[in-house]
This record gives structure tokens, sequence and C-alpha cells, in this order.
């Protein structure tokens, strides 16, 4: 951080740990001890990605705030942009990867996946934008407002509105460690900012339905009209039956996934579980020694 920038803004630094297994929150611990600009907040167990930079929010005492993992693949060196953008009146002022030092296939995969969400999306989504962003603290007060036991923060964010602005950026490497974040996990962070952002895989299952039933219907009139009017005997294909039923089994299969998909996080809602539940908190100040 820039002399500057310490001689402007008096910052906090607020930790999220998702319950490591490693040294993560020892070392954490002896960063805040030299440094009481430090919050550190340790979960019971891993509540996942979202939740733990919904929390780092909640937890932010700033006129801003802005999300920084800790591989460090975001460069810093843009905040000082993002500050700038701020004091020009911007409350959200986000990273768009312009580049990504990763494999053709996963970078392939994200480009469409961030296109098709924004289609799809009630809202107009930004495209290759992921959680490096500077939100006010008005976006933060409205985030305390938002109950959502799978949060998707870049759609809850963008969806508020307010002056917006991003800043495309190239994405570096992780230099050190090898991250946990699986295909799965990111499997599952895909289905969340599709469902819930989007009623569009319902409209489609609905839509299909009635395809699939007209069609349907125009068949049985047929084989109706050509049995009784005509008098044509159509030849029984016992492959083709089984065809014809595997594949309907198929498409009902998917369209009651989707719908329990949906389904699925209205139950998960209606039981209002905590967002996390942290385990340890630490703050230590020069003055008053270790806040919990």
């Amino acid at each position: 951080m820039t002399e500057s920038l310490k001689q402007r803004y008096n910052f906090e630094f607020v930790f999220t740990d998702n319950h490591s297994h490693d040294k993560t929150w020892q070392l954490l611990e002896a960063i805040a001890k030299r440094d009481p600009r430090v919050h550190i907040i340790r979960f019971s167990r891993n509540f996942g990605y979202q939740k733990s930079i919904l929390t780092g929010y909640l937890n932010a005492t700033g006129d801003a705030a802005v999300q920084l993992d800790c591989d460090l693949q975001d460069p810093i060196g843009l905040v000082p942009e993002f500050l700038n953008l701020w004091e020009q009146g911007y409350q959200v002022v986000f990273g768009i990867r312009r580049t990504r030092e990763e494999g053709f296939l996963i970078h392939a995969l994200r480009k469409i996946y961030y296109r098709f969400v924004s289609v799809i999306s009630d809202q107009n989504l930004p495209v290759d934008a992921g959680d490096f962003r500077l939100v006010d603290r008005r976006i933060l007060e409205e985030i305390r407002l938002v109950k959502d036991d799978s949060p998707y923060l870049r759609g809850i964010i963008s969806e508020m509105g307010f002056r917006q602005i991003g800043i495309p950026y190239d994405r570096q490497a992780r230099t050190r460690g090898k991250s946990k974040f699986s295909w799965a996990n990111l499997f599952v962070l895909g289905v969340d900012g599709i469902i819930n952002h989007s009623v569009m895989p319902l409209r489609i299952v609905f839509y299909s339905g009635m395809v699939f039933f007209l069609l349907t219907s125009v068949g049985i009139l047929g084989v109706f009209i050509s049995h009784w009017l005509i008098g044509s005997h159509w030849p029984r294909g016992f492959t083709t039956i089984v065809l014809i039923q595997l594949f309907s089994l198929s498409i009902n299969t998917l369209f009651l996934g989707i719908i329990g998909a949906y389904i699925g996080r209205i139950f998960n809602q209606v039981k209002n579980k905590p967002l996390t539940i942290v385990e340890s908190e630490k703050h230590f100040s020069k003055n008053l020694g270790e806040q919990s």
C-alpha cells in the first residue's frame, strides 16, 4: 500500500478462515497480534466460498470494502484505481478478467458460462467479472438485508443497481499452494449463479412440456386418421418404442431435476439456518488487548 493511500485512508483487514486444517489460523493470529488493524474470523466448518465472502462483508466497518482472495491472483495494485473511481461516485467497482493463466478448456467454459448466465438472467449481469470488487457502505448495508441460503454475490450486488463500473485486468496464475476449489465446487457455484438469478430453466421446462404434448397429440391424431379412415396398418417396431420411451424418461428426469433444484433451495431457505457459525474471532488492539 502506497504512502499516499495510508495518509488518505484508515484501513482494516478482515480475514475469514473456512476452518482450514493447516496452519492458516495460527499464522493469522500471529499477524493480528502484530497489527491491530487485522480482524480474523474462523468458522466452525467450511461453509463455502460465497458465504465466507458475505461474512467478511457483514463484518466490514469502513465506508467501503474491497474483496480480495488470499491467493493474490487478483492484482492488489488495482485497488488505488478502485478507490479513485469510488471517490468519483461509483458505488461498485469490479474487475473484469481480460485474460487468465489457466487451461484452454476451463477458460473456454468460463467464457461460455458467463455469457449464458447474462443472457438468461432477469438482470444484465457483467461477463468475466468475479468477486474482486470494491463496494460502498450503502451496498454493504443493503447486503445485510439479503437472506439467501445459497448466495451468489456477483449477481446479488449487480442486481442492486446504483453506479457500477468495471476495470479490465489480467488475472495471474497461482504462485503458491494448490487450490482446493475443485470442478465440483465450480459446478455448484455455476448452478447457484443460474438458479439464483433466473427462472428461465423453469420456463424451458414448461415450454418443452407444451411442445412434447402438442407433438404427441398430433401423432395420436395422425395414427387415428390413418388407421380408421385410410385403413393403414403401421409396422410395430420394438426398438423404436424402447428408444422413444428411454428418451421420454431422460427428458422427464432432467426436468424433474431442474424443478427439484429450485424446490431444494426453497427447502433450505425456509429452515432459516445461520449464514455461518463463528468458532473463533479475534481482533487485537494496542490499548485494549484481544477483543473477541
